[in-house]
């Protein structure tokens, strides 16, 4: 008999996201292959027992869900990451993938705020080549010309097409390691504080000319504004949050799968509570964001040849 190929997949989550984690979990499963084994790998710092217990029952013959703390990591780091608003210290630890698992060469990474439409074996199976990282364009950079700018002038990727969101990407663990990618990382966090996209910024500077750029199936963003093409993956980055609004475009994919969960009323209770005056706050928060990008860019000089 054959034997079933290994699919690793990361997430990283805290308590806060156990819900939506849920979710994601209940469409990536119900899109899997018996063909394969999918090892889910649950990266934290701060998860109840009880919460863990709530994740677990996804476990199945061809499912294995392991939690994995990451106090000992963060620790060595502690008080170099900066984080925002709705950002916290989770959003680093995918950078951490490489090390920590010497054992495979390659792995999935996946944000906790998306659905799955199709096999995720059959993005790890996306041929990389020797790049770093395969991954999907930024949604956000596209449709905001302040951040085009930032990208190539701030974070240094040639061409703002090519920047990438860390959200879902294939990561490359045999080349990362051979590029000793931790190592860097961790000396450029003493050199440079990335404010704007925090450890996407990093990701996409220690690895521009070496990311394979995948197609938009892969990871479908509300905030591109038009439902175009194919999905395989939707991806409810920023604040595009189908809990908090009636309006997000894919969210009845997200309602969908919420409803076969236990999580579903514990997500609507949490949609309840999210007030005008939070969503003001947010509003504020973005564009906070787009001067904070225009702000960094306008302390850039700007020697691209094809200037905007």
């Amino acid at each position: 008999m054959k034997n079933k190929e290994v699919i690793p997949v990361f997430f990283a989550v805290d308590d806060g996201y156990i819900p939506f984690l849920g979710v994601t979990l209940e469409s990536l499963i119900e899109n899997t292959s018996a063909n394969n084994k999918y090892e889910v790998k649950i990266l934290y710092t701060n998860v109840s027992k009880e919460n863990k217990e709530r994740i677990k029952k996804y476990e199945k013959e061809n499912i294995n869900i392991e939690f994995v703390d990451l106090n000992k990591q963060l620790k060595e780091i502690e008080g170099k990451l900066y984080t925002r608003n709705y950002f916290s210290n989770t959003t680093y630890y995918r950078l951490f993938i490489p090390e920590l698992y010497p054992e495979y060469d390659k792995a999935v990474y996946i944000d906790s705020d998306t659905i799955c439409l199709a096999d995720i074996a059959d993005l790890y199976n996306v041929d990389m080549g020797d790049n770093l990282i395969a991954a999907v364009p930024d949604g956000a950079v596209q449709a905001v010309d302040v951040f085009k700018d930032y990208v190539e002038r701030v974070v240094g990727v040639s061409d703002y097409n090519n920047y990438f969101n860390a959200g879902v990407i294939v990561m490359n663990l045999e080349e990362l390691r051979k590029y000793k990618f931790q190592e860097k990382f961790i000396y450029l966090l003493e050199k440079i504080r990335f404010e704007v996209a925090q450890d996407q910024d990093y990701l996409n500077r220690l690895c521009k000319g070496r990311v394979k750029i995948i197609g938009y199936e892969w990871n479908r963003m509300p905030i591109m504004g038009k439902r175009d093409g194919e999905i395989k993956l939707i991806h409810y980055n920023l604040g595009s949050k189908p809990w908090y609004f009636d309006d997000v475009l894919y969210q009845e994919y997200f309602w969908k799968y919420a409803e076969k969960t236990e999580f579903y009323n514990e997500i609507k209770e949490i949609g309840a509570k999210y007030t005008d005056e939070d969503k003001e706050k947010d509003d504020a928060n973005s564009a906070k964001l787009i001067e904070l990008a225009q702000k960094e860019t306008d302390c850039v000089g700007d020697d691209r040849i094809n200037r905007r």
